[in-house]
C-alpha cells in the first residue's frame, strides 16, 4: 500500500452512493408510508393466492396492486426490491406465506381495497404484537 496525499486521492477516486441497507422492519414500514400516501386509491388485490403452486404463486402479480405501488418506489428499488412479483416482495420484504395471503389475497379482503387499508395491515407486520396481529386478522376490509 502507498502512501498518498488525500487531494491525490479524491482527484483519482469516483464516489458511488451505496444503497441504502434497510431492516426487514424499515422495508415494510416504507412500504406502508408508499401505501399511506395512496390511502384513498383503489388497488387490486391477488386472487386466489393459496391456490398456486409455490414457483407460479412467486411469478404471481397484477395492475393497480400494493406490490406495484412498492415496486414504483425510488427507496424501495434502490434499497434492493426487484421487480412486482409475488415472490420478489416475498423475499425482499421477509414475508411468510401466511403475510401475503394476509396481506394480498382477495380472500381477506371482503370489501373495497385501498392504500390506507393495506398500509394498517403491513404495519401490523411489520409490528408483531400479537394482539394486534390477532385484531387484524379478524378485520372485515
Amino acid at each position: 500500500m502507498r502512501h498518498q496525499p488525500l487531494e491525490q486521492i479524491l482527484s483519482q477516486a469516483s464516489v458511488v452512493e451505496a444503497a441504502p441497507t434497510l431492516s426487514r422492519r424499515e422495508r415494510l414500514l416504507r412500504w406502508a408510508e408508499v401505501l399511506q400516501a395512496a390511502e384513498a386509491r383503489l388497488l387490486q388485490p391477488l386472487r386466489f393466492v393459496e391456490f398456486y403452486a409455490p414457483a407460479a404463486r412467486a411469478r404471481l402479480r397484477g395492475e393497480q396492486t400494493p406490490l406495484t405501488l412498492a415496486f414504483a418506489d425510488p427507496v424501495l428499488r434502490s434499497a434492493g426490491l426487484a421487480g412486482d412479483t409475488l415472490g420478489e416482495a416475498q423475499a425482499f420484504f421477509g414475508l411468510s406465506d401466511d403475510d401475503t395471503h394476509f396481506l394480498l389475497c382477495d380472500c381477506r379482503w371482503h370489501g373495497r381495497m385501498t392504500g390506507g387499508r393495506v398500509a394498517r395491515r403491513v404495519r401490523a407486520v411489520a409490528n408483531p404484537n400479537v394482539l394486534n396481529l390477532l385484531w387484524m386478522s379478524f378485520q372485515r376490509d
